[in-house]
């Protein structure tokens, strides 16, 4: 039971992260200021992956939890997304960390937490 529990509240991580990411797009670009368009369209974009990258992650977890938690492709899903959560940590750190943002701030704990949750979930489901 902790092992699912775990891995849907690692799930629910990234995908809820992800979700709220998307919401501010239009206030973060203009909050750019007067930049040029060919640079307001890569930051919408990028903004846009990560946030849909997010999601993709935590509702594949949710997925292949759901279908069938242990076997070997839904293992693979939870150490791939975990390797994946772990790596946007690190550029976070790097990266937003350096901003006196809170949510930019939030990212590399949100990142780490629910990457521990899903290696707990499928560790302890063996």
């Amino acid at each position: 039971m902790i092992g699912k529990l775990s891995l849907y509240l690692g799930a629910a991580l990234p995908l809820i992260w992800g979700v709220s990411h998307l919401l501010p797009t239009q206030g973060v670009i203009r909050g750019f200021g007067d930049i040029n368009q060919n640079n307001k369209y890569i930051i919408l974009m990028e903004w846009i992956v990560e946030g849909v990258a997010l999601i993709f992650t935590g509702t594949l977890v949710v997925i292949v939890t759901w279908i069938d938690p242990v076997n070997i492709v839904s293992i693979a899903v939870y150490v791939v997304s975990s390797c994946f959560l772990v790596i946007m940590a690190i550029v976070s750190i790097f990266t937003g960390f350096k901003i006196n943002f809170l949510p930019f701030r939030m990212c590399p704990l949100i990142f780490t937490v629910s990457a521990i949750l899903i290696s707990v979930g499928w560790i302890s489901l063996k």
